[in-house]
């Protein structure tokens, strides 16, 4: 396991204890696995795109949704990555990178408190 997925794990286990009414709207896409050929073939054509964030939270607050990728603190976005965040964000949606539980935490609790 990644240190990236051992940070999402801790993230969402968090999102879930303290927000229980909402954790069904707090999803994780994924995207980021390793494949056989056939099967990212088929993936693909049933609709997944590179890029995408790796967490998906539901709740229209100052955005319809916020997206959130997850990153080690030194982990960086792919140019995938950048241009999936451009397309969301000219759509109206909330992007951010992550890089901690604290951060995640943060990032949450403003979300879903403050509108701007």
């Amino acid at each position: 396991m990644s240190d990236e997925s051992q940070i999402q794990i801790q993230c969402v286990r968090w999102f879930r204890y303290q927000y229980p009414k909402l954790a069904p709207l707090l999803i994780h896409i994924p995207n980021g696995r390793h494949r056989s050929k056939r099967e990212a073939f088929l993936l693909k054509q049933e609709g997944v795109t590179a890029g995408v964030a790796d967490l998906a939270l539901f709740v229209p607050k100052s955005h319809p949704a916020l997206f959130i990728e997850m990153k080690t603190p030194t982990g960086r976005q792919t140019d995938t990555q950048k241009e999936w965040q451009r397309h969301i964000t000219d759509a109206g949606y909330k992007y951010v990178v992550v890089r901690s539980v604290d951060e995640f935490v943060d990032t949450i609790n403003y979300y879903l408190t403050k509108n701007d």
